[in-house]
């Protein structure tokens, strides 16, 4: 994962005593050189941190007075919060209180929180407090060093999944929870330090300066650091909730055909994108397209042409968004043409940009079996996940850089000597290939090799999916519904012929349907409406939308044609 993000609190981490240390500041500005951008997440008042540390050029943005201030050195700040009401200031003032206030904060001293909560309690308002040493500062509920830091990431578009934190003191776990790596100083708070990926040892600011000059010149976060983000694959004989982190590993997901290997994928895709990394998944047989029903995903080619690389290029650029690059329906030799020009170009993507967190390719065994694989994938910086019923057809210096092994039902008896070769443990053999011969569509076992396993095979049960899944879209079409779910054609809503009990039924059914009865339901948008709630597939319901859309605007004089021909289309199918 490249380091394109430092997050630093001020006081105690590298300021004492409110002066900022010239070391620090001469780091930044290196890192700065090297593209890293730097954000200055502080409890204190925006005027009050002016006067300590000077011109604030010296770093990309500023989150002030614990998140609810956001400022830039060359635009006006902007508040994420507010003040608290008059009332409460009025009450604080009678009670005796001292108390500082800024743009959005109230500060006072911590021996005070007892009469200020009182105050809180009194008014009922929707205020917290928040300690950092021996300050109490008061702020809208839902404010913290994490939520600035979010807010500034996302106006300058970067990830803090790419981002390291170092912070000191009790108002720094939520920034140090809001990024990839956490680094706690070890003369700062015990219960911080307990909860970093990190602790940097020294006896102030002048560490922190070694540390940032260390990191930038990495590039890289730190790979064997990092445990906090992690994927839960399902759940364990012992009924406990398995978890595997997945920062910077590469993971092989492996099963015979037919053994379930891209739901397990798309399961590990679903939780990456909703922990909000930027997921790539080259998709070949079309069995990654439902992940578009997911916030900020999108699918490129499928029923067009391949995606064109400039449109790769662009919308990877952006963190928040995931994308799935269906090339289901180009020949096998496009295909290998079209990944030999797309794997490169993703390794330099993410060489300058950190972007996509995550690369996964599907039906790996076709695409990465030749010795140029140093040449198509960067295994050194992590992050791929390759999927295939025939590991034995992969390059070895691609296994080489396997971490993580996910293994559907295997029974191929060279595929099963692979993954023994691969895990480098002949001993338990006939145990394991009994276990992995044996196993159901809903279970995987995880090999052992990295942290998570204890040195064990561990068998466990998936999770369910969020999003529906489409293994064979052929088979999907000529599915049998149950009762209930068919579509029933009617004319002034007297049943007309059989029911429809599945998409082929449905469209050998439109072509002998009086005209006048399907504009019926094609007018109150039955059809649309069927698809989308009993098959999930929005995106073939959006297109029949359309169709009963320019029906509706008398732009279409019959739907039948045009709605059957959508439908073979997608599932491609043809009589």
């Amino acid at each position: 994962m490249k380091f394109g993000v430092l997050a630093l609190d001020y006081d105690g981490t590298i300021a004492q005593d409110g002066v900022l240390d010239l070391d620090v500041k001469a780091a930044i500005k290196e890192a700065r050189a090297r593209g890293i951008v730097v954000v200055l997440v502080t409890g204190r008042i925006l005027s009050d941190l002016r006067q300590a540390a000077g011109n604030l050029d010296f770093v990309d943005a500023v989150v002030a007075e614990n998140g609810a201030v956001l400022a830039f050195p060359d635009g006006q700040p902007r508040l994420i919060g507010h003040l608290p009401p008059q009332a409460f200031l009025d009450e604080l003032r009678r009670c005796g209180i001292k108390f500082k206030t800024g743009q959005c904060i109230v500060e006072a001293d911590a021996a005070t929180a007892p009469q200020i909560l009182a105050v809180i309690r009194k008014l009922e308002l929707p205020l917290v407090m928040l300690f950092n040493r021996s300050r109490v500062m008061v702020l809208p509920q839902a404010i913290s060093k994490g939520t600035g830091l979010r807010e500034a990431l996302n106006t300058l578009r970067l990830s803090a999944h790419n981002a390291i934190a170092i912070g000191d003191a009790e108002n720094d776990h939520d920034l140090l929870a809001e990024c990839e790596m956490a680094v706690a100083v070890g003369w700062g708070s015990a219960a911080l330090q307990k909860e970093a990926d990190e602790t940097l040892h020294g006896d102030g600011p002048p560490a922190v300066a070694a540390y940032i000059r260390h990191a930038a010149k990495e590039t890289r976060l730190p790979h064997d650091r990092i445990g906090r983000h992690r994927i839960i694959v399902g759940t364990g004989e012992d009924g406990r909730l398995l978890s595997t982190a997945i920062h910077g590993r590469n993971i092989l997901v492996v099963g015979d055909s037919q053994s379930g290997k891209s739901w397990a994928t798309g399961l590990l895709c679903e939780q990456m994108i909703l922990q909000g990394y930027c997921v790539c998944v080259i998709d070949p047989e079309g069995d990654y397209a439902m992940l578009e029903s997911l916030p900020g995903v999108v699918v490129l080619g499928g029923d067009d042409r391949l995606p064109d690389m400039p449109k790769v290029v662009q919308a990877l650029r952006h963190f928040d968004l995931s994308v799935v690059l269906d090339l289901s329906r180009a020949p096998y030799e496009e295909k290998v043409s079209y990944l030999k020009v797309l794997l490169p170009m993703l390794v330099s993507l993410r060489r300058t940009t950190g972007l996509p967190h995550r690369i996964v390719v599907d039906e790996a065994h076709y695409f990465l079996r030749e010795p140029n694989v140093k040449q198509l994938l960067d295994p050194e910086l992590g992050a791929y996940t390759i999927v295939t019923y025939h590991p034995s057809d992969l390059h070895p210096d691609l296994l080489k850089g396997i971490e993580v092994v996910v293994v559907k039902r295997l029974t191929l008896p060279q595929e099963l000597q692979t993954l023994l070769t691969l895990i480098g443990n002949k001993r338990v053999e006939p145990a394991w290939t009994t276990t992995i011969g044996a196993l159901t569509t809903s279970e995987a076992v995880l090999l052992p090799g990295s942290e998570d396993t204890e040195g064990q095979f561990r068998r466990f049960r998936l999770l369910p999916r969020l999003t529906p899944h489409i293994r064979h879209k052929t088979k999907y079409f000529d599915v049998q519904l149950v009762g209930g779910q068919e579509f029933v054609f009617t004319d002034d809503w007297k049943p007309v012929g059989p029911p429809a009990r599945s998409l082929k039924q449905f469209v050998s059914l439109l072509t002998s349907i009086p005209a006048i009865s399907v504009g019926g339901h094609a007018r109150r948008g039955d059809f649309s409406r069927w698809i989308a709630d009993v098959f999930h597939d929005h995106r073939l319901a959006s297109g029949v939308r359309k169709i009963e859309q320019r029906y509706r605007l008398g732009l279409l004089s019959d739907v039948r044609q045009p709605m059957a021909a959508l439908i073979q289309e997608r599932y491609e199918y043809f009589p």
